[in-house]
């Protein structure tokens, strides 16, 4: 994961951005990625780790009626979470991932992997898209952060 790592820093280097992000089920994993990258100072703003729907409200300004509604593990908290970020930071893009990595607390609806990965950007856009991560809790945690500092390299290079 190093190079997505160091090719993220490098967009955003050249674009001069900072990013911040939000996480929950990655738990700080996501802030460790990027941040072992040399230089990381240069282009990363902060990071908010709210596991409980409380911090998300509190720390990011989801509103508690779209938790109730659509659960943490939603598309609109994803996206909802990735704003929050934007509005508590200097960031021109921030990242955000909410899921189930398990090995407790899937549904029937929403099993073991099940991961919403958000992104949102200064100038206003927002996206949220879903992945069905596989195996054990550190391989969906590990999958959920690849896949979105990918999906975040090819949004910078599109704006």
């Amino acid at each position: 994961m190093a190079d997505i790592s160091l090719q993220l820093g490098q967009y955003l280097t050249e674009r001069k951005w900072l990013l911040a992000v939000a996480e929950s089920c990655t738990a700080g994993g996501l802030s460790r990625e990027i941040v072992s990258v040399s230089g990381a100072s240069g282009w990363f703003d902060c990071g908010f780790v709210t596991y409980s729907n409380e911090a998300k409200a509190s720390m990011l300004d989801v509103p508690e009626s779209m938790l109730k509604e659509h659960g943490a593990v939603s598309a609109e908290v994803a996206k909802a979470m990735a704003q929050g970020t934007l509005a508590h930071s200097r960031a021109n893009i921030a990242l955000s991932t909410t899921g189930v990595a398990g090995p407790a607390g899937g549904t029937p609806n929403k099993p073991v992997g099940t991961v919403f990965i958000g992104l949102a950007l200064r100038s206003g856009q927002v996206y949220a898209r879903l992945l069905h991560c596989s195996g054990n809790r550190e391989a969906i945690q590990n999958e959920t952060i690849e896949t979105l500092l990918a999906w975040a390299c090819e949004h910078i290079q599109i704006s």
